[in-house]
């Protein structure tokens, strides 16, 4: 997996004519090569755990949908997924009692 941009590019400070601005543009084309941003590179949780990837390394985690970029020791979310994964609920229940042996062991009310 390679860098976008390798080289350094220049910074204006003020107004830029055509002439450079257009050179500037054919050094970004030469420089981003075959890059194609819309094929990223797609991995699950146990392939990326078995892998090795080199800082600033953008991959799509398929487990949970989202982009990632490898910092070195961990990989941080570029955004937040979509669609989560996982489920949450809520539930409230009246008063249940657990009794072994005659005893009661756990006994939950709601307030």
């Amino acid at each position: 997996m390679a860098k976008l941009l390798a080289s350094r590019l220049p910074q204006a400070s003020g107004e830029v004519d055509a002439n450079v601005f257009n050179r500037l543009i054919r050094i970004l084309e030469l420089n981003l090569g075959t890059f194609d941003p819309s094929s990223t590179p797609q991995f699950n949780d146990s392939q990326i755990s078995t892998l090795a990837f080199n800082v600033g390394d953008v991959i799509w985690n398929t487990s949970i949908g989202v982009l990632q970029v490898y910092i070195g020791n961990q990989w941080v979310q570029l955004h937040t997924p979509k669609n989560p994964q996982g489920f949450e609920t809520t539930a409230s229940l009246g008063s249940v009692s657990v009794k072994t042996d005659g005893n009661i062991s756990i006994n939950v009310t709601t307030s």
